[in-house]
């Protein structure tokens, strides 16, 4: 089975695992507050599931870097720690040493599996053995074969941790329209009626009360060529334009509230307990 490093499996697998990385946390032995290194990095197989840390130990062993099985590790990502279970400095000074250019074979991790064996495994079984005496090849050695070094389900204690997804509402403000408002000249005909006066002439004859009567010939003066004069006026409309305020308009904008109601699948983890008959004990912490 082919191992690779988990960014070369999954190069978005810090979104796989809900944006927790594990490089970079303190390793410590378990139980005390002794630090002896720092996660390298990780190695799965080609499954995706995790066998290996790669653990710089530089706090026991300066410049060394080891491979540690799952098995043999307590993560909590609390305190972002790992906590190494059953390994002392005498048992990390004779691991191989993890190199980059290090290739993951079996052989390899055979190397490393003996390495993490304690006395009471090597007294009950030969290295990379199996129940019945008989020594795995490379194509039929699996990791159930070690479930002490690759099973984190072989733990006495184990923790675990139940998600849920909740609907988070928020708001994004987002342009919906656009109005222009702008002003145009239009024309028309305008009628208006000025009454107007104008001047005229009327010659009128009348009989006098001494019409027809004799007068001397000094009374009776001829004269020719008499013209009266009489100047005539008339009114003309005189029509001019001005502009004056019609109305004024106000624009502005309001805001209209209302509620929009939205829905999503979510999904939630429940613990599903096969007791086969074993009678458990169920507490709680929550009121």
């Amino acid at each position: 089975m082919s191992l690779q490093k988990i960014s070369e499996f999954d190069p978005d697998y810090h979104n796989t695992l809900e944006g927790n990385d594990i490089k970079g946390m303190g390793v410590y032995v378990q139980g005390t507050d002794e630090k002896i290194g720092t996660v390298n990095d990780a190695v799965v197989d080609d499954q995706g599931a995790f066998r290996y840390l790669i653990v710089d130990i530089g706090f026991w062993i300066f410049g060394k870097k080891i491979l540690l099985p799952v098995g043999k590790s307590r993560i909590d990502s609390t305190a972002n720690r790992v906590y190494v279970v059953g390994i002392t400095r005498e048992q990390a000074e004779n691991l191989p040493e993890y190199q980059e250019h290090t290739t993951l074979d079996y052989d390899y991790e055979q190397q490393v599996r003996g390495g993490y064996r304690t006395p009471s495994v090597e007294s009950s079984a030969t290295l990379g053995s199996v129940a019945g005496g008989s020594t795995p090849s490379p194509d039929s050695y699996t990791y159930a074969d070690d479930a002490d070094l690759y099973d984190v389900s072989a733990h006495e204690d184990q923790t675990f941790k139940l998600y849920q997804e909740r609907l988070v509402a928020s708001k994004q403000r987002r342009k919906s329209g656009e109005v222009a408002i702008s002003k145009r000249v239009e024309t028309e005909t305008a009628r208006v009626a000025v009454p107007v006066e104008k001047e005229r002439v009327v010659i009128e004859r009348v009989t006098s009360q001494d019409t027809g009567k004799v007068v001397s010939a000094e009374a009776a003066d001829f004269r020719g060529g008499e013209v009266a004069h009489i100047d005539l006026y008339e009114e003309v409309p005189d029509i001019q334009k001005e502009a004056f305020l019609r109305e004024e308009v106000k624009v502005q904008k309001v805001v209209d509230k209302e509620t929009v109601e939205a829905q999503e699948t979510i999904r939630r983890e429940e613990l599903d307990v096969d007791t086969d008959g074993t009678r458990i004990e169920n507490k709680t912490d929550r009121g």
